[in-house]
């Protein structure tokens, strides 16, 4: 008896059934669930258990993953259902090395095996007549795959209004046979002008929920909206894991150097004040609990994201120095509306309501101190501020147009709050499942920074560290700027525009209209289009790709 796992499964019940006698007594008569459920407790055990065309796979990963599965069938009351479950679990984690997935924010190149490639087969290992009949059915089982090419390279452009680039890709697969990745990318545009990183990561034990991985990384980026070009040069270490909840973590260290250069002569004193060289070198967890249906058009499901970060403190050293922490809740909910229902189904149109809610707050500490309470805080670097603004942030405004200013230039903050709503509403004469969809939205965010400018124009030419501050003013500066967001209405803007959900990528093509305006903030009145998606570089790391564009 052969059956192949997941279509075979009730084959032997289902045929002990049919051939049952239509005489048989309704007492007596075993359905096929009933008959299977006892084939199930038949005991058994693994005669061999092959792995075949993985030729490039080191031993040692196929063994991590199938090891457990032999050891479990040697117990003497080993049962072929058991059997059948644990190499449900060895083969669907042997199937996750066929996926490309991300966690927290990274994406792992850990595709050696092709989806399409995966067959189990089970069959009644072959009894010599000289062994002594027993109960216990021995089991041949065959696990086919299929390696991908270990080598691929890629190429494409970008262009837009407001960023146009060229980019490439070269990634090494299974390069020692443990399902070891090498990526290395390089791009060059109009705003960034250039950006390579090389990322090597590998599963830990064989595990492809729980990967390790190194990355160093250069990049040259303009930022017209601070009138400077930012240069960073570094490297950093990850540990990324899927927990047993399928929330994702990522704890990783960073040094990274940076250097604010390319001033333009309009540059603000604030901008011109932290320009030169800085390194940063830091700690940073990422959790993720991501419950949507459809990360690109969620009709249902929700999400929340953290990110933590540790720079400058004790034995971490730089030149830069804070705790930082952002949050993110979004969530959606499906609404059915008759009166939406499409010509080519009778089903009613839905259309989504989704939410979303985004905090941030960066604490200056004392550089290399144990305790935010010793020691004096300098106040925080242009390059280190959060910015709020733009058509993948807050629609209605120009790139980090909201927040503090200084003349033509966004400083940045140390506080902020940002929230929407919107509706996805299916189009006309369009399916209930298209990709095409009206949004109807309304966005509002508030970003504020420590009160540290009077200091600032009294004291500039005495340099940074005339600007330090103790506990106590860090503290009551940090208090004061999260008060400060509920003074008055936030910034707000709402708009109604086209979305389209590739597989990969969504697409968007929004006017917005700035509703409320802070003073000296700058609004975008118009369209803006942007995409994003999870192939290109951003600052040297493989996270996704953004354009925007303001029309």
């Amino acid at each position: 008896m052969a059956a192949s796992l997941g279509f075979g499964g009730s084959n032997v019940a289902d045929k002990a059934n049919a051939t049952a006698s239509p005489t048989m007594t309704q007492h007596s008569y075993q359905g096929p669930a009933q008959m299977l459920d006892e084939h199930l407790l038949t005991p058994a055990s693994i005669s061999s258990l092959e792995v075949h065309g993985a030729a490039n796979t080191r031993r040692t990963l196929l063994d991590h993953i199938f090891k457990p599965v032999v050891e479990q069938s040697a117990h003497a009351g080993t049962t072929l259902g058991q059997i059948l479950d644990s190499v449900g679990v060895a083969t669907k984690k042997m199937a996750r090395f066929a996926l490309c997935i991300l966690l927290a924010d990274t994406q792992l190149l850990q595709d050696i095996f092709k989806e399409e490639g995966f067959g189990v087969f089970l069959s009644e290992a072959p009894r010599p007549e000289s062994t002594r009949a027993t109960d216990r059915t021995d089991l041949d089982i065959s696990i086919r795959v299929k390696e991908k090419a270990r080598w691929a390279f890629s190429a494409g452009t970008d262009f837009g209004n407001a960023e146009g680039s060229a980019y490439t890709n070269a990634v090494a697969r299974n390069i020692f046979g443990g399902a070891e990745t090498l990526s290395v990318n390089a791009s060059t545009g109009t705003r960034t002008r250039s950006a390579y990183n090389a990322t090597f990561s590998a599963p830990v034990n064989g595990n492809p929920d729980l990967r390790l991985s190194v990355e160093a990384l250069r990049s040259a980026t303009q930022k017209p909206w601070a009138s400077h070009e930012e240069q960073l040069m570094g490297a950093n270490l990850r540990l990324a894991w899927l927990s047993d909840t399928s929330d994702t973590h990522a704890l990783s260290y960073s040094g990274v150097w940076r250097q604010l250069t390319g001033l333009a002569a309009t540059a603000s004193p604030t901008v011109r004040a932290d320009a030169g060289d800085s390194l940063k070198s830091s700690l940073t967890h990422t959790f993720t609990r991501d419950r949507r249906d459809n990360p690109m058009l969620p009709q249902r499901g929700y999400l929340v994201r953290t990110v933590s970060e540790l720079a400058g403190w004790g034995p971490l050293s730089g030149d830069a120095a804070f705790a930082k922490t952002e949050l993110e809740a979004s969530g959606a909910l499906p609404l059915s509306l008759p009166g939406l229902a499409s010509s080519s189904s009778k089903k009613s149109g839905i259309i989504s309501i989704g939410g979303g809610l985004r905090l941030g707050l960066l604490y200056p500490l004392p550089l290399g101190c144990y305790s935010p309470l010793s020691g004096r805080a300098q106040p925080s670097r242009v390059n280190d501020r959060f910015q709020l603004g733009g058509p993948t942030d807050v629609r209605g405004f120009k790139l980090g147009g909201l927040g503090p200013h200084d003349g033509a230039d966004s400083v940045g903050g140390d506080v902020y709050a940002a929230g929407s709503v919107n509706a996805l509403i299916p189009l006309p004469r369009t399916a209930p499942d298209s990709p095409l969809r009206l949004q109807l939205f309304a966005n509002a965010g508030r970003l504020v920074a420590l009160n540290t400018s009077a200091k600032s124009k009294e004291k500039r030419g005495g340099g940074r560290e005339s600007l330090a501050m103790d506990s106590a003013t860090v503290f009551r500066g940090v208090k004061s700027a999260v008060g400060e967001l509920a003074n008055g209405l936030p910034s707000l803007a709402a708009g109604v525009g086209l979305v389209y959900a590739h597989p990969v990528a969504r697409f968007e093509l929004n006017f917005s209209l700035p509703l409320v305006l802070r003073r000296g903030e700058e609004g975008r009145k118009g369209l803006q289009s942007w995409s994003t998606g999870y192939f290109r570089m951003a600052n040297g790391r493989l996270i996704g790709f953004e354009l925007f564009n303001d029309l």
